[in-house]
């Protein structure tokens, strides 16, 4: 049984006045509240007079806010203002950039909670993981200061008497960084705090359906510039549509371009990028797969594998949507899998002990509801859900039923295996050995995160050695979903070989120069290369 939470307020779609938690949401962030329009636009000054956008709930069907996006000539004047702002910052120090970080990681701690919630209101999270994702905002930050001492390059040795080489970074420019949906918030934030300690001017398209999480982030990273007397462009925010993104990715005062969304959309932005020899950042689609072998602690594993299908309604790069099981405890597993899908409770994302809020948008209940489809129409067992809720509560939300499938065949080259669903479709297959189990993780297109539950070091070894998974993420005893910051997040394969977040993927937002330097008297060439006269 699903139990709901409280019903669903709000008012419905359309209507002219907000209920009156958007409103008090809304209000503590500065955000006008009884304008007609909001400006989308800012590079040092707000703006916006092109094509309007709506910021709906996915829970209510509620409209927030009509944005104004950017016309032609405001995204055109919006970029030379990023390029003037990065000439400015480039010059401050790097441990004055880091104090720059730890002030906006204050004032962002400041709001936490209430961007969390706008988060949730705009986005469909629920409140935990809204208020968890400006956390991660707020550690990314912490992560820069120290960072902004540290990023250094190295000395190499010379083979010439009298001479030394200098591996230098430098700040590459100007970043431009598209962010999803699914995270509106962090992951600007993965890419703004160490593009900032490296000494870049950032200009953030944010998704267009999520338009008020960015004008929140941005006022708040506004206020701090203002104070330290810096360039309001330094984050330049420019919502729109397809126009905007495509005018940034070709843009060539946009030497490196972050990318977070679809596989389809990435292989574009990849061609348009590399086609004016710039550097890009892809983050893209995540099929993950978690593996239970026999020996599996199950009362680690199950949760786990729960919050990895379900967690964000299944609108993680990092959800769980295969699920490998050894055959000798499968039986056993999916009956608590299932015992746990039974307790959820799905409703209000605002209030406390719900775990299932809605996806985001009506479109992607239809994508949904196709994939269930195909299930069905291919002979898979729905263990549950499969549909969406028929509760008075949510019919205005955008509510759908947590699925587990088995498919009849586990063939990874089978679509319901190798696409990806954003939704809270779990796809079961069973195997004997584990290097089958590895062979299927391994054969689909993608390759974000990846999970292996097991006690038994020969596994763990195999697993993460060369023979293991081939993803960006290769986890042991965790979950497909929720990695820290402190350690690069990214994927390979189709997912897009990029990295944000911690370990060396600072070194992306720096240009690279190899200087070498003669203290001595003469000039010898390398390689004992003799041309005098």
């Amino acid at each position: 049984m699903i139990l709901l939470r409280h019903p669903v307020c709000g008012t419905l779609r359309g209507a002219r006045s907000l209920s009156t938690r958007a409103s008090a949401i809304l209000s503590s962030l500065d955000i006008p509240v009884g304008a007609a329009e909001l400006p989308g636009v800012y590079d040092g000054q707000w703006s916006g007079s092109g094509e309007v956008l709506e910021s709906v709930c996915p829970a209510t069907g509620e409209v927030l806010a009509r944005v104004r996006s950017a016309t032609p000539d405001e995204l055109h004047e919006a970029l030379g203002k990023s390029k003037e702002a990065y000439l400015h910052l480039r010059t401050v120090p790097a441990p004055k950039r880091g104090e720059l970080l730890r002030q906006i990681r204050e004032a962002l701690s400041a709001k936490r909670d209430v961007l969390g919630a706008l988060v949730t209101l705009e986005m469909g999270k629920i409140k935990t993981e809204g208020i968890g994702e400006v956390q991660e905002f707020v550690d990314i930050c912490d992560y820069a200061v120290g960072l902004s001492r540290m990023m250094n390059g190295r000395v190499v040795a010379s083979e010439r008497p009298g001479h030394t080489i200098l591996e230098v970074p430098n700040p590459i420019g100007v970043v431009g960084v598209l962010t999803a949906f699914n995270f509106p918030v962090a992951v600007y934030g993965w890419n703004f705090a160490l593009s900032v300690a490296a000494g870049n001017a950032n200009v953030w398209k944010p998704s267009p359906s999520t338009p008020l999480c960015s004008i929140a982030i941005t006022k708040i990273i506004a206020r701090v510039l203002e104070k330290n007397g810096l360039p309001g462009a330094v984050s330049t925010l420019i919502t729109g549509g397809k126009d905007v993104g495509e005018a940034i990715v070709e843009s060539r005062d946009i030497p490196l371009v972050s990318f977070t969304g679809s596989e389809a959309v990435g292989r574009v932005v990849g061609k348009a990028v590399q086609s004016r020899f710039g550097k890009s950042i892809l983050e893209l689609g995540g099929n993950n797969a978690s593996i239970i072998m026999p020996d599996a602690d199950m009362q680690l594993a199950v949760p786990a594998v729960f919050f990895g299908a379900i967690g964000t309604a299944g609108q993680r790069c990092t959800s769980t949507r295969r699920l490998y099981l050894h055959r000798a405890i499968a039986p056993k597993f999916l009956d608590a899998l299932q015992k746990l899908y039974a307790t959820i409770s799905v409703g209000d994302p605002l209030v406390d002990g719900t775990l299932l809020g809605p996806l985001h948008t009506r479109a992607a209940v239809g994508i949904y509801s196709d994939a269930v489809q195909r299930l069905r129409q291919s002979g898979a067992e729905i263990l549950t859900g499969g549909k969406t809720y028929d509760h008075a509560a949510l019919s205005q939300g955008n509510f759908v039923q947590p699925t587990i499938s088995v498919p009849k065949t586990a063939d990874p080259a089978d679509k319901i295996w190798s696409t990806e669903t954003f939704a809270p479709i779990l796809n079961v297959g069973l195997f004997d050995e584990l290097e089958q189990a590895i062979e299927w993780n391994n054969a689909v297109p993608q390759g974000l995160s990846s999970s292996l539950w097991t006690r038994d070091i020969r596994s763990l070894g195999k697993w993460i050695g060369p023979e293991g998974s081939d993803a960006g993420i290769v986890n042991v005893n965790v979950g497909t979903s929720g990695a820290e910051i402190g350690a690069a997040f990214g994927g390979n394969k189709s997912t897009g070989w990029g990295r944000e977040s911690g370990g060396d993927a600072w070194r992306q937002y720096v240009r690279w120069s190899a200087c070498t330097v003669n203290f001595s008297d003469a000039a010898p060439l390398a390689q004992g290369v003799d041309f005098s006269t």
